[in-house]
């Protein structure tokens, strides 16, 4: 094999390797040594077929699997030999014109990593802010999650309908004139109020009363999921069942017993656990971007270009996302093209901040048991159906690069712990709106990398959103950033639930059909009309 540098400029790499015809024909002999028990032949036993009739039937198939056998060794053969550090999978490709029994010449271009000085921690320094448990906060949480658990109860039947009240409806939608499916079902709650139904339709119900028939007049919205009703107007016919009125909800031992607790004692010291697993986050969210923003003030180097790329086409993914469920996506949208070299600035300094931890790591000894390895391929597989879980836990085994991106946020934040034990820290106690303040004040001041939750594996899922002062597409960040290491109490389920399209979900679309089952005809046709899509996993 043969090697000639044509391109080193920066980070970048460009190689001519020439593997040699002899070497691909001694492949070829291997190849036809390694099938040839299996091969069949009229006139021969098994397994004595000549090599030379094996070749005749499968020349062209034999020639390029040795051929492809040959550049994956030449490509490896190189890397080890010019100690190259590939910053993403290198492109490899066939000079044109290449032709059976000859010399192949194979292009190999790739972005190295840069060398890295190993980072000193020494002198770090960081505050950790605190924030107590009390029992106001517990109280507060368990109000909150009260009010998620509104109740309903049965109104006088002259009652007129208004916002916040609970209807229940049939209804029948048609678009033309026309019934559509999945467009028709009984006994449907609806919250008057509650945003969750397509524009137009909870207003419409404002005013009614037990007994009703009224014809209300929608358009589904232009990104809705079922093609045949993007953009059209529809009508239901809704004939009104009852009328219902929010039911006060007491918090005391029966509220408890109704979530399957004991006592009133036993929900607070379950929400006690909730409030101080966020309180922790928020202030491990705090601490681990000052320790971000004290790596990356010290140092600075150049970053492949394509890692970059990579990282900023995630995060403007996730942007866009997020803007096209504004309530004005292109006016969103623009204001986004105004900040493109700022979100591309993100994208460098996470990909450099992510370098430099993975660089502390080796230098540290920093590693990822196999047995954590193998809890978080378990965890991650959950997320498929049943069936399908073993092919991920296999796909991940034989997969480096999967395994890699499964790896990293584990990896990044052991690497977060150790700096942290090698810091200088002192504590004090805040409040939680003073942290969620002081978070927030980041967010405002600078741009950020890492530390805004995201992963620095670079091609492991999409971004979070970056840095805030984005208004038109920007989500809480203190609870985006608490999210992860937050235990939720169980919630009740709505019949018309909002999206929640978490980072690393597929774009959901914002509004869902009146009666889903237009796509999904094996639900009931009892659906919730104009219900909202539900985040796909």
């Amino acid at each position: 094999m043969k090697t000639v540098e044509t391109l080193n400029e920066g980070l970048k790499r460009e190689y001519r390797v020439t593997i040699t015809a002899k070497d691909i024909d001694a492949r070829v002999d291997d190849e036809v040594k390694s099938i040839a028990p299996t091969v069949r032949m009229p006139g021969f036993r098994p397994g004595k077929v000549p090599p030379n009739l094996i070749r005749k039937m499968h020349g062209p198939a034999l020639s390029a699997d040795a051929l492809n056998k040959a550049i994956d060794a030449g490509v490896r053969d190189l890397m080890a030999k010019e100690k190259l550090r590939p910053a993403l999978q290198p492109a490899v490709s066939l000079a044109d014109g290449y032709e059976s029994g000859k010399d192949a010449e194979v292009t190999v271009a790739l972005e190295v990593l840069p060398e890295i000085e190993t980072p000193s921690i020494d002198g770090l320094k960081l505050e950790r802010l605190t924030v107590p448990a009390d029992d106001k906060a517990v109280m507060a949480k368990i109000e909150e999650f009260a009010a998620q658990m509104k109740r309903f109860e049965e109104a006088p039947k002259t009652k007129k309908a208004s916002q916040g009240d609970q209807v229940i409806i049939d209804f029948a939608g048609s678009v033309d004139g026309v019934a559509f499916d999945g467009g028709t079902g009984e006994d449907m709650a609806v919250e008057i109020g509650s945003g969750q139904l397509i524009p137009g339709f909870e207003d419409q119900l404002v005013g009614v009363k037990a007994g009703d028939e009224k014809t209300l007049k929608v358009t589904f919205p232009d990104e809705y999921p079922v093609e045949n009703l993007k953009g059209k107007p529809a009508e239901f016919a809704v004939t009104v069942k009852e009328v219902k009125v929010p039911a006060a909800s007491k918090i005391d031992d029966e509220f408890a017993k109704t979530l399957g607790l004991e006592s009133l004692d036993k929900l607070k010291e379950l929400m006690k656990d909730q409030v101080e697993q966020e309180l922790n986050g928020l202030t491990r969210t705090y601490m681990k971007r000052k320790l971000l923003d004290q790596l990356a003030a010290s140092h600075d180097f150049d970053v492949p270009p394509t890692m970059v790329e990579a990282e900023f086409n995630q995060i403007w993914q996730q942007l866009e996302h997020e803007a096209s469920h504004e309530e004005d996506p292109e006016a969103a949208k623009a204001e986004l093209e105004n900040d493109r070299d700022e979100y591309r600035n993100i994208a460098v300094r996470r990909v450099r901040l992510g370098l430099l931890l993975s660089e502390i790591g080796q230098a540290h000894g920093v590693q990822v048991s196999s047995q954590e390895m193998q809890r978080l391929v378990m965890q991650a597989a959950q997320q498929y159906r049943p069936e399908d879980r073993q092919r991920f836990v296999e796909y991940v085994q034989q997969d480096a690069l999967a395994a890699a991106q499964l790896r990293a946020p584990l990896y990044e934040d052991k690497v977060v712990d150790f700096l942290f034990e090698k810091a200088e820290i002192s504590d004090r106690e805040v409040t939680r709106e003073e942290i969620e303040a002081a978070i927030e004040a980041d967010d405002d001041g600078h741009v950020h990398g890492p530390g805004c939750g995201h992963d620095h594996d670079h091609d492991a899922k999409p971004a979070k959103k970056a840095a805030a002062k984005k208004p038109a597409a920007k989500k809480d960040a203190v609870k985006e950033e608490a999210k992860e290491e937050k235990a939720e109490a169980p919630a009740k389920k709505a019949p018309a639930k909002k999206a929640e399209a978490k980072a690393e979900d597929k774009p959901a679309a914002k509004k869902a059909a009146p009666a889903k089952a237009a796509a999904e005809k094996a639900e009931p046709a009892k659906k919730a009309p104009a219900k909202k899509a539900a985040a796909k996993k």
